[in-house]
């Protein structure tokens, strides 16, 4: 029996729900009535409704934008490219105070959709997890997921948002061939969750105007279910996936505090971060997970104009006509869509014309946005609370869920902390690579490694010398050495073959003075690249034990360098270009055996050579 997407195209006089039932059920079950799913299964009615095409692999959205783009163009549209933008105006926008709010759209980690129990997926056969519900078979009932709400207010904690106790559910109708039932269940009016914030810093990429810091609000988050995914066929036909129907999403909105483009990019790249950091997400915006809807502003600095009384939004006064911008998909689309839409505005009013209310889109490459729709209200989405559910109200363990520490405060960890002293650069990269797994391993070697040393019998180590720079040795070698040379085996941190206690084995040794830096590299990459060998019998094995040479061999081998190399040896005594010893004591390391020679014994009589010159 084979199965194959809904096809509609927009040509067709035949309704939707007609082309629906013909076009998408198999042939057997055009007539059969389905059953309701059984209590307890996952997805009773995937027998009629499932699909036998092959599954294929996960494609990152903006790759398929592009790809799309291109189909465009070979079917007789045209491909527009950033050659066609012209550069914003600095005169006019000195002009123009722009505003930016943001909605942000992320689809939920769970198994189960928000409102029926067939199975969440990204990647599975077009319409083989669809449930009746999903579909608005009639006398289907929506049936509330708890195993959505744990991500979800974990979601809004991270966003310091006040969880509240009693939300409720609204219908938001509108006609669309992506919403079987004519209208989305929503939260717009009361949301489990309001009054939130996030701080964005000048690391996160915000614009310089912004300074160090700034503070966007969160004006709530709410929990809705998403719509069938609809993929274009030109020149006319739109194929449709059901299986993103009900996915649970959460919306969520910001006032509008934004001011500049990059900060708004910013703004959505740091709570993709931070949803990934509490695993509340399936995907991000490189695999569709994410999606953000801008609404843009613009209003004279003056106070001057057709607008000059402003309006309003949540407690935000002064704004201009707002337009909204749908489904950008990527950081770099939000930031080009606002320029794109702030200076078509601007353009507008400065020629005498009216800014009007709509939506509009921008696509992959285009210089200016394009107008789809006039912008609807509150009153033509006809919200009404939705009958067949009842209020959503949640108990005290998610009330007082207790969340983990926020990137952010990790950071300021790292670069505070007397055991860690990270800069950071290092401390941002440890806290965002792998969703966390990178920092965890880094903070057990420190801890395993401090207690190691804090016994130590080595007089010369005191505890003090130790942890002031243990933090940025680990790093040092976790992040650029071995992290280096997975990248270059073309392993990803989960492949990591290098057991914790062998890094923390390593390190001590060459701490300890029992191993050279040059033999640690040795054995870290003969880890990765293969050897199954514990470090310690590869090290026992190998005989890479230090047996350090005395002061006498120490001096004829800086004496035999400084010869070879004459030029560089002018540079350090009559130039003054002393950075230069770096390179004398990288020959010396070569010239000497392996596990015998140390940098900082090489680089103290290289440099007592060269004073008696």
């Amino acid at each position: 029996m084979s199965h194959t997407w809904l096809e509609c195209s927009l040509k067709s006089r035949v309704s939707w729900h007609e082309a629906f039932f013909v076009g998408f059920l198999p042939r057997t079950h055009q007539r059969a009535r389905p059953a309701e799913s059984a209590p307890g299964r996952l997805a009773s009615i995937r027998r009629p409704l499932h699909t036998e095409s092959v599954s294929e692999p996960d494609v990152p959205l903006r790759k398929q934008l592009k790809d799309e783009a291109k189909q465009n163009l070979v079917a007789g549209g045209t491909l527009s490219t950033k050659k066609t933008a012209k550069k914003s105006d600095p005169a006019l926008l000195r002009k123009w105070d722009l505003t930016v709010g943001i909605e942000i759209h992320a689809q939920l980690k769970t198994e189960c959709k928000l409102f029926s129990r067939a199975a969440t997926s990204t990647n599975a056969p077009p319409n083989s997890h669809v449930a009746h519900f999903d579909l608005a078979f009639p006398g289907s009932q929506p049936e509330f997921q708890k195993g959505t709400l744990l991500p979800a207010v974990t979601a809004a904690k991270a966003l310091g948002c006040t969880i509240q106790r009693t939300s409720k559910f609204d219908r938001k109708h509108y006609f669309y061939q992506d919403q079987p039932a004519g209208y989305q269940l929503t939260q717009f009016y009361e949301p489990f969750a309001k009054d939130g914030h996030i701080v964005l810093y000048d690391h996160d990429g915000i614009a310089k105007e912004d300074g160090k810091q700034i503070t966007i609000g969160i004006k709530q988050v709410q929990l809705e279910q998403d719509t069938a995914k609809t993929i274009l066929q030109p020149p006319s036909t739109h194929l449709l996936d059901f299986n993103r129907v009900s996915h649970p999403l959460i919306e969520i909105i910001t006032l509008p505090h934004i001011h500049h483009p990059s900060t708004a990019a910013a703004c959505v790249r740091k709570i993709q971060a931070l949803m990934a950091w509490y695993d509340t997400v399936a995907s991000g915006m490189e695999m569709g997970g994410l999606r953000a809807d801008v609404n843009v502003s613009v209003r004279r600095r003056d106070g001057t104009g057709p607008h000059e009384k402003g309006k309003e939004y949540y407690g935000v006064t002064g704004l201009g006509q707002r337009t909204e911008i749908k489904n950008l998909s990527s950081f770099k689309a939000v930031e080009a869509a606002v320029i794109a839409e702030r200076d078509r505005q601007i353009n507008l009013l400065e020629s005498g014309g009216v800014v009007e209310g709509e939506t509009r889109g921008w696509t992959l490459g285009s210089a200016m946005t394009e107008r789809l729709r006039g912008k609807e209200g509150d009153i033509d989405y006809r919200y009404m609370p939705d009958p067949d559910l009842a209020p959503l109200v949640l108990g005290k363990d998610l009330l007082n869920l207790n969340i983990s520490q926020s990137p952010d405060e990790e950071i300021a960890e790292l670069i505070g902390t007397y055991s860690h002293r990270l800069n950071l650069k290092d401390a941002k990269t440890l806290v965002t690579l792998d969703n966390g797994a990178r920092l965890e391993w880094y903070k057990g070697v420190v801890t395993d490694l401090g207690i190691r040393l804090a016994s130590s019998s080595n007089r010369n180590l005191t505890p003090e010398s130790v942890l002031d720079k243990l933090g940025r040795q680990v790093c040092n070698w976790l992040l650029h050495e071995l992290g280096g040379l997975l990248a270059s085996s073309g392993k990803s941190w989960d492949e990591n073959p290098v057991e914790q206690d062998e890094f923390v084995h390593l390190l001590h040794e060459l701490i300890q003075k029992g191993l050279t830096a040059r033999t640690v590299k040795h054995v870290l990459s003969l880890s990765v690249e293969g050897d199954e060998r514990h470090v310690r019998d590869i090290i026992h094995e190998d005989n890479l034990y230090l047996v350090p040479l005395n002061d006498d061999e120490y001096r004829q081998l800086a004496r035999k360098v400084l010869g070879e190399y004459p030029e560089i040896v002018e540079q350090i005594v009559k130039k003054q270009q002393v950075k230069k010893i770096q390179f004398l004591v990288g020959q010396m390391m070569r010239e000497g055996e392996e596990g015998k020679v140390e940098a900082g014994k090489c680089r103290t009589f290289l440099e007592s050579a060269l004073a008696d010159m």
